[in-house]
C-alpha cells in the first residue's frame, strides 16, 4: 500500500495492491452482512408510526459479541431504558455503519477493484482511491468498525492482548492479528493525511 496522502485540488489519495483492496472489501462485506443480518425482518407487526419514522427495531442487545461491541447498550446500568433507546435507533445506526461500509467498498471499485478471482501471482495490478471529504469519514468509521469486529474476535481489549495474539505460535491467530495491524496502519495514514 501507498499510505494515504492529501491531494493539491482537494481529497486524499492511497493505492492498494490487488490483494490489500481484496481484503478490504471482504471484510467490510462481512461488517455489511452482520448488521444487516440484525436487521432482519420483524417478527410481529411494527408500531405503524414507528415504521414511518424509521424506527421500531429490536429492544434487547445482540447476542453475537462482534455486534454487542458494534451496537453498545446506551445505559449500562439500566436494561430497560437501554431497551427503549435501542428500539428507536438502532436501525438508524446498523443503516449509517452499513452505508460506511458500502462507501468503502464502492470507492475500492471506482479504482478498479472487481470481484473476480484473485490472480495466483501478483500481476502488478493497483487500486487507486481517490476520496472527498465525506468518504473519508465513511472510511474512517468503517475501518473503525472493521476493527472493533477483529478486535472482539481476537479477543484484543488492550494493547497488551495485541502483542500476545501478534506472538500466538496459532498461524491463524496471527495472521488475523498482522490484518488487525495493517487496518490500524491505513487508518493512520488516512488520519496523517488530515493534518
Amino acid at each position: 500500500m501507498k499510505p494515504f496522502k492529501r491531494r493539491r485540488k482537494g481529497g486524499v489519495t492511497a493505492t492498494f495492491e490487488l490483494g490489500e483492496a481484496h481484503l478490504l472489501a471482504s471484510l467490510a462485506s462481512q461488517v455489511i452482512e452482520l448488521l444487516r443480518d440484525r436487521n432482519g425482518a420483524p417478527e410481529s407487526d411494527a408500531d405503524p408510526l414507528a415504521v414511518q419514522l424509521g424506527m421500531g427495531g429490536p429492544s434487547l442487545p445482540p447476542e453475537d459479541p462482534v455486534l454487542q461491541r458494534l451496537l453498545p447498550d446506551a445505559y449500562r446500568d439500566d436494561a430497560e431504558d437501554s431497551g427503549e433507546f435501542r428500539r428507536y435507533t438502532e436501525r438508524t445506526l446498523t443503516s449509517v455503519k452499513v452505508t460506511n461500509a458500502e462507501a468503502l467498498i464502492s470507492s475500492l471499485v471506482d479504482g478498479g477493484l472487481d470481484f473476480g478471482e484473485l490472480p495466483d501471482e501478483d500481476d502488478g495490478q493497483r487500486i487507486e482511491v481517490e476520496l472527498d471529504d465525506a468518504e473519508v469519514q465513511s472510511w474512517l468509521r468503517a475501518l473503525t468498525d472493521i476493527r472493533l469486529s477483529l478486535a472482539v474476535r481476537l479477543g484484543i481489549e488492550s494493547d497488551e492482548d495485541s502483542v500476545l495474539m501478534a506472538e500466538s505460535e496459532d498461524e491463524q491467530t496471527a495472521a488475523m492479528s498482522d490484518i488487525y495491524d495493517w487496518l490500524g496502519f491505513v487508518q493512520e495514514t488516512l488520519i496523517a493525511a488530515l493534518d
